[in-house]
C-alpha cells in the first residue's frame, strides 16, 4: 500500500498527513516502492498549492472574511514533526535540513521528530493494550532459521539441494534454495506455530543484522501472507547505530516490548527486553562461524525436536509474560516490569555456591543466577541448595556430596537461562575425575 496514494492530502478535508499515519503505519506494504518517493513529494506539493489556492479565493469573498483567515493563519504554526524527503508531512513545507528519526522501513523517506515519535507511540500502545496485545522484536539468523551461501555446503550437505521445498508454496516448506541470492535458507522446527500463536499476543517486529533485501525474502518465506509483518521489518540499513540494535526506530512503548535474539551484545541499552534465544546451528558454515567443531544438525541429517526445542519452550515463556502483563493491577504501563519477574521465578528457592570458577566467568554468571531469582552465598552454610563448580575434587563439592546438596557444572544455570526454566539437575552432575 503506498503511502501517497491513500493521503489525505487527496480529499478535500482539512485532516493532516499525521492523522493518516496512525493508520497507515502497520498497513504500509514492506514493498514501498523507491519509485513513488518523486511522486509522494510532487503530490503532497500539489495538495499544499491547491489549499492555497483554495483559500486564497475564500479571502476575495468578502473583507470580513479575509480578516478571519489572515488572523488563523497568524495564529497557526506547524511544528513540522516530520518530512518526507524535505518535505513537511503536515503542512507541504520544504524544509531545510534533515532532522529526526529516520522510519525507512515503513516507507521511503520518511522522518519523524522526537515529539511525534512519542505521540504515535502514545496512540499505539493504548491500541494495543485495548486488544491486549504486547511487542515483540524477533531478530532471524540463529534465532527463527539459519542461512548459508551455497558456496559453504560441504560434501555431507549437498544432498539438502535435492531435498529443497518449493517455493511456489513457501507455507508448506522449511528448507528453501534461494538462486537468486546464491543462499539456502532452513527455517527453525516450530517457527510458523510459534509465529501464528505468538502473533495472537503480540505486534510482531523483524529485526535483523543482515541487509534489506535478505530480511525481506525472509520475511516471505516465514509470512507468506503478510499476516505477521507487514511493513514492521527492520534491518541493518535502518539503524542508527553501527552492529547495534535498538528500540529508537520501533513504534513500541519500550515497557510493552519482548525481544527474542541470540546475540546478546546486539542489545546493550536493552537488555532487561531481551529473552536470549538458544543458536540454531543447522549448516556447518554456522557451526564454523561460532568456533564449534562438532557436525552440523543437517551433516547429521537431523534437526531440532520440535516439542522440545527452543521455540517451543520460549513460547510458553511469552505466554507467561503476557498473561502476567495484563494481569497486573499498576495503570502506568512503563512500571510493568514483567519480564524481569518471570525471570526471577526460573531458579526462585536456590541458594548457590561457586567453586573453582574462573574469575573471569564468575561476575557473569553470578550475576545470572540472581537475575533468575537464586540466591548467591560466598561461603557454605545449611541453606545452600547448590554448588556450582567446574572441579569435583574441591573443598565445596566433597561438602555438597557428603550433604546431599546438588553438585552441578555451571551450565545447568545457562540452559535455565536459555530455557527460561529450572532443568534438571541430574543432566548437569559434576562427577569427579578418575
Amino acid at each position: 500500500m503506498s503511502v501517497a496514494a491513500d493521503s489525505p492530502i487527496h480529499s478535500s478535508s482539512s485532516d493532516d498527513f499525521i492523522a493518516y499515519l496512525d493508520d497507515a503505519l502497520a498497513a504500509s506494504s514492506p514493498d514501498a516502492s523507491s519509485d513513488k518517493e518523486v511522486e509522494n513529494q510532487d503530490e503532497l506539493e500539489s495538495g499544499r498549492i491547491k489549499r492555497c489556492k483554495f483559500e486564497s479565493a475564500e479571502e476575495t469573498e468578502e473583507s470580513t472574511s479575509e480578516g478571519i483567515v489572515k488572523q488563523n493563519l497568524e495564529e497557526y504554526v506547524c511544528t513540522h514533526p516530520g518530512s518526507f524527503g524535505d518535505m513537511c508531512i503536515r503542512c507541504g513545507q520544504k524544509l531545510d535540513g534533515e532532522s529526526g528519526v529516520t522510519f525507512g522501513y515503513i516507507h521511503k523517506g520518511l522522518r519523524l521528530h522526537d515529539e511525534e515519535i512519542s505521540r504515535l507511540r502514545n496512540t499505539d500502545v493504548k491500541n494495543l493494550l485495548i486488544r491486549k496485545k504486547l511487542y515483540l522484536i524477533l531478530d532471524l539468523d540463529h534465532t527463527l532459521l539459519n542461512s548459508t551461501h551455497l558456496a559453504h555446503l560441504n560434501s555431507e550437505e549437498l544432498h539438502l539441494i535435492s531435498q529443497a521445498d518449493s517455493l511456489g508454496d513457501v507455507s508448506k516448506g522449511s528448507l528453501f534454495k534461494l538462486d537468486k541470492m546464491h543462499m539456502m535458507t532452513k527455517l527453525r522446527p516450530f517457527v510458523r506455530t510459534f509465529l501464528k500463536e505468538a502473533s495472537e499476543m503480540f505486534e510482531m517486529y523483524i529485526y535483523t543484522m543482515g541487509d534489506r533485501p535478505y530480511a525481506l525474502e525472509m520475511a516471505k518465506l516465514l509470512d507468506p501472507l503478510g499476516e505477521y509483518f507487514n511493513a514492521k521489518v527492520i534491518s541493518r540499513d535502518d539503524g542508527t547505530q553501527k552492529h547495534q540494535k535498538g528500540l529508537d526506530i520501533v513504534l513500541g512503548q519500550e515497557s510493552a516490548v519482548v525481544i527474542l535474539d541470540d546475540t546478546e551484545h546486539a542489545w546493550v541499552k536493552h537488555k532487561d527486553n531481551l529473552i536470549l534465544m538458544e543458536r540454531y546451528h543447522f549448516f556447518g558454515s554456522s557451526c564454523r562461524q561460532f568456533g564449534f567443531n562438532c557436525k552440523s544438525l543437517a551433516e547429521l541429517k537431523s534437526d531440532e525436536d520440535e516439542a522440545e526445542g527452543a521455540l517451543t519452550k520460549i513460547l510458553k515463556v511469552l505466554k507467561q509474560v503476557h498473561s502476567k502483563f495484563f494481569d497486573e493491577l499498576k495503570e502506568d504501563i512503563a512500571e510493568r516490569d514483567v519480564l524481569k519477574s518471570v525471570r526471577r521465578e526460573v531458579l526462585s528457592g536456590c541458594v548457590v555456591v561457586f567453586s573453582r570458577i574462573f574469575h573471569g566467568a564468575l561476575p557473569p554468571l553470578r550475576q545470572m543466577a540472581e537475575q533468575l531469582g537464586a540466591t548467591c552465598l560466598m561461603e557454605l552454610d545449611p541453606s545452600v541448595t547448590h554448588v556450582v563448580a567446574t572441579d569435583a575434587g574441591t573443598e565445596k563439592a566433597r561438602w555438597a556430596v557428603k550433604e546431599k546438596k546438588f553438585l552441578v557444572h555451571p551450565r545447568w544455570i545457562e540452559a535455565a537461562n536459555y530455557f527460561w526454566e529450572k532443568q534438571p539437575e541430574e543432566n548437569f552432575v559434576l562427577k569427579k575425575k578418575q
